[in-house]
């Protein structure tokens, strides 16, 4: 029988969400602090060989599936290299990549070269202007090109992952959904989370809220991710091509079937994004521990994983 990790929740953890750097180029309201922020030294990041090698190591124990993340993850310099030997692993039967989606059109083509086939990008908005307020950056042409570039090269599912806010875009849920009438995108409406709590208590908006203004749409029928679990629930539009999806941190977790852990830019372990407690493995790769002894620190982790944030 293949190896299976199991927590004490009896929940099989079979997905791992990798961070290759800390780095982006965009600086979004929600995510960025507003004053005391800085990059991690460049050696407190692991090194790729580091990288690939836990993730074999974390194969051997039953994760099957891996998303790459950052930061902004095409800002790393030889990414699609890296990218390229994870997919090679025979153990990953599923490599994927979120993205802010300003550099995805120059990448898409070797990023299908390289083995990916499944993208998320962040896009919060469909008005360039308004990017340019959340992200203080002018990019929103450059994202809308590279989402219709990997469309056309083949990549499915294409997620569009919309972090909802009042009084910000709140009035573009409508367009955003209509999306997914004429094209095959799954456009993810996703709670904002207190990282800045100041932000947080201006500009949360629950998704029971986002569902009564698609609802207000049209028929929403219930279905299904094309790629297995999830933490988001899916709807669509009779006779859409693409599906509508809600992911609800804050007022219906999905805590009850997480099956994932984290592994943050510098080597930090997670069993959940909002505990603290964390086991460093950056230390004991570059101290010579073996891949037996990394693998029972994984291990370690699977046993204390909580069974819900407390948010």
């Amino acid at each position: 029988m293949p190896h299976q990790l199991i927590d004490p929740y009896a929940r099989r953890v079979d997905y791992l969400r990798l961070s290759v750097t800390d780095r982006c180029n965009l600086r979004c309201t929600y995510c960025v602090p507003a004053e005391g922020f800085r990059f991690l030294p460049h050696e407190d990041i692991l090194r790729y060989e580091e990288l690939l090698r836990l993730v074999d190591i974390a194969a051997g124990l039953g994760i099957r599936k891996v998303r790459i993340t950052g930061g902004e993850p095409f800002v790393r310099k030889d990414i699609l290299d890296f990218l390229a030997r994870l997919c090679a692993m025979p153990e990953m039967h599923d490599v994927s990549v979120t993205t802010n989606g300003l550099l995805l059109a120059s990448v898409a083509k070797d990023l299908w070269a390289a083995g990916v086939r499944r993208i998320n990008v962040s896009l919060d908005t469909l008005q360039p202007a308004k990017y340019s307020a959340i992200t203080g950056v002018d990019g929103f042409e450059s994202v809308w090109r590279g989402l219709w570039t990997a469309l056309e090269i083949g990549f499915f599912p294409i997620k569009i992952n919309v972090v909802v806010m009042k009084g910000v875009n709140d009035d573009e849920i409508g367009a955003l959904a209509q999306l997914t009438l004429t094209s095959p995108f799954h456009v993810r409406f996703i709670e904002l989370m207190p990282f800045r709590p100041e932000t947080y208590r201006q500009r949360y908006l629950s998704s029971d809220e986002v569902m009564e203004k698609v609802a207000s749409l049209g028929e929403l029928i219930p279905t299904c991710s094309d790629n297995g679990n999830g933490p988001a629930r899916y709807y669509q539009f009779r006779g859409a091509l693409g599906k509508i999806g809600l992911i609800s941190p804050m007022t219906h977790h999905f805590c009850p079937t997480c099956n994932r852990l984290r592994i943050t830019a510098e080597g930090a372990l997670r069993t959940c994004l909002f505990v603290e407690s964390e086991i460093d493995l950056r230390g004991p790769l570059r101290r010579g521990f073996s891949d037996e002894q990394i693998a029972s620190l994984i291990r370690h982790a699977i046993r204390t994983k909580p069974q819900r944030h407390q948010l």
